[in-house]
């Protein structure tokens, strides 16, 4: 633990259980920049003792009307604070280090950051300018040196995003505030999400790093040019300070209004307590039953107030191992889709605050591009029937009479659905998937190993079914392409392509996106080729889209972003990746209450 010296009144306890440190990792659909990946491996939160102790009063002792109080971010003691790596600190990521562009999720447009512009000055020169004025926060100036830093770190072995470099020709220093990027496979898409993914490191302190730190390094004293400087933490928070001269406060008129903003370790049903109880301000938890507190007098709120509660953020997928029969024939794995009834999923487990997927998967921020003649011709719904058509018309019957089908070879077919110990949600879907499968014929079992050796199954591909929730919220749909289709396949899938499917074509398809920006003329057409590619193979199966998680209660800041015309309609969720797409104004635009 490290603390800092401060001088506070007005003390608050914050009451958390003590040691109730999840292990699970809500999806935060944010990506990496390079892979497009969210981090996370799913959207369950584990059940554990409820029972809540004070902390040490002199490490919560913090004004009430000057703190933010969140929970549901941080789902181990901080520990990291490389903004480069993955699992940082709560907050790290946006308040302390920025990006040079926002994306907004509402207009689906890149809005200008830290740069001052940018824009590609021929086919294969990307030029960026910086705003005037920024310095990090050791008084030291940003400059274009710090730019083309960060991007050369992807030299670096360990780094995220190395793979830029097979399409990055080079990097170099314009003037003090423009660097220039010169592209040897120009991907307008791609690069795009790079720039709002991404965070700027100051070259004058990463320099003296060994390249190790550089890609893994704990970077105990973090130095950004963000709102927010590092205060303290504990086993069970994140506490950050408010600084001056923080660069937007000048150029953009911003400034955020929490002093200090403490994000609080716990779990589903402690964060469900601390929100009602007005101690936590904001939770970005999966609160089960949030939809019946929302609809009584508790003066909690959600972005809509009524179905689905909340923003769509990713889409869970049930994914067959598309290399072990039965699941490497694409009917069989149709039919595995028609047997799934994701209404019950949606009503039944999770009351309404998630939206049952479109076929192609795509998020409904993406609305536009689905293309309903395909999703008619080829999507799926629950239909029992259909999927034991489907399996007789391939050749799959119930040959020994136990009541499963058997391989059209007359082998057994004994598949297992895994999901993570102790994710409450995922685990009554999994049941619901399996029951659903048994009633078609298709034997399948559960199982709930630790989240720990899941990550290590699906990694390795030792696996017959699991439930993802990755590919979330970004600036373009090639980012949940890339994650079905990613080639070529390595002994280790870690981010990318879990069902191990191989289409070369898909694949080129997912290049070509990654190559275009949405408002190219030919991009709608690409999409369309892979929706219909994907419910033809169904190499994965959509089933429902997880929500942007936020709980907020208004006794003590309120003007939370919501669905309602008279308030802010930014994201109200601070999850990793979030705040680089407009979730920094969540902190500007609210309002103390009393």
């Amino acid at each position: 633990m490290r603390t800092r010296p401060r001088a506070l009144s007005a003390l608050v306890a914050i009451p958390v259980a003590m040691g109730l440190l999840a292990v699970a990792a809500c999806t935060s659909g944010g990506t990496d920049g390079d892979d497009g990946a969210a981090q996370g491996a799913g959207d369950g939160t584990p059940a554990s003792d409820t029972g809540a102790a004070p902390l040490d009063p002199e490490l919560t002792s913090f004004p009430r009307d000057e703190t933010l109080f969140t929970t549901g971010v941080g789902w181990g003691p901080p520990a990291n604070w490389n903004p480069i790596t993955s699992g940082v600190a709560t907050g790290l990521n946006g308040l302390v280090y920025e990006t040079l562009f926002l994306f907004n999720p509402e207009t689906l447009e890149l809005e200008p950051w830290l740069a001052e512009s940018g824009e590609w000055t021929s086919d294969d020169v990307y030029e960026v300018t910086l705003r005037e004025g920024i310095e990090w926060g050791d008084g030291e100036p940003m400059t274009a040196e710090d730019v083309v830093f960060t991007v050369e770190l992807g030299h670096v072995d360990g780094v995220p995003y190395q793979s830029l470099w097979t399409w990055l020709d080079s990097a170099e220093v314009v003037d003090e505030r423009t660097a220039r990027f010169t592209f040897s496979d120009a991907r307008y898409g791609q690069w795009d999400n790079w720039i709002y993914s991404n965070q700027i490191v100051p070259a004058h302190i990463w320099s003296t790093f060994s390249d190790e730190d550089k890609a893994s390094g704990a970077n105990e004293n973090p130095v950004g040019s963000g709102p927010y400087e590092y205060h303290s933490h504990d086993n069970d928070r994140m506490v950050w300070q408010k600084r001056a001269g923080w660069w937007a406060t000048e150029a953009l008129g911003l400034e955020v209004k929490p002093t200090y903003v403490v994000d609080v370790l716990s779990n589903n049903e402690v964060g469900m307590g601390l929100v009602l109880q007005g101690t936590v301000d904001i939770s970005n938890h999966f609160l089960p039953g949030i939809n019946q507190i929302v609809d009584g007098d508790f003066g909690i709120s959600t972005y809509y107030s009524e179905p689905p509660y909340m923003l769509s953020d990713n889409t869970t997928m049930l994914i067959p191992n598309n290399t072990r029969p039965p699941m490497d024939d694409p009917e069989f794995r149709r039919a595995l889709a028609f047997a799934v009834d994701t209404d019950a999923i949606v009503s039944n487990v999770y009351g309404d605050i998630v939206r049952a997927a479109n076929p192609t998967g795509l998020l409904p921020v993406w609305e536009q591009f689905y293309d309903d003649a395909v999703v008619d011709e080829l999507g799926f719904s629950y239909d029992p029937e259909r999927a034991e058509q489907t399996l007789a018309d391939a050749g799959y019957a119930d040959t020994s009479g136990n009541g499963f089908v058997e391989t059209p070879d007359g082998d057994p077919i004994e598949l297992e659905l895994i999901v993570p110990a102790g994710w409450t949600d995922w685990m009554e879907a999994a049941r619901v998937i399996a029951e659903n499968a048994r009633e078609a014929g298709i034997d399948v079992t559960v199982d709930f190993p630790d989240a720990a050796l899941l990550d290590d199954m699906r990694t390795s591909g030792n696996f017959d079914l699991v439930l993802n929730g990755w590919a979330g919220l970004s600036n373009t749909p090639w980012t949940y392409y890339n994650y079905i289709y990613s080639l070529p396949l390595q002994d280790m899938q870690w981010s990318t392509n879990f069902a191990r499917h191989e289409n070369d074509e898909a694949w080129e398809l997912v290049q070509q996106l990654a190559r275009m920006s949405i408002d190219d003329p030919q991009f709608a057409d690409v999409v369309s080729q892979l929706q219909r590619i994907h419910l033809s193979e169904m190499p994965v199966i959509p089933v429902w889209h997880n929500g942007l998680w936020s709980q907020v209660n208004n006794e003590v800041w309120t003007n939370w972003p919501s669905g309602d015309a008279d308030t802010p309609g930014h994201l109200p969720n601070l999850w990793d990746g979030k705040l680089n797409m407009g979730a920094i104004y969540l902190l500007t635009e609210i309002e103390l209450a009393r």
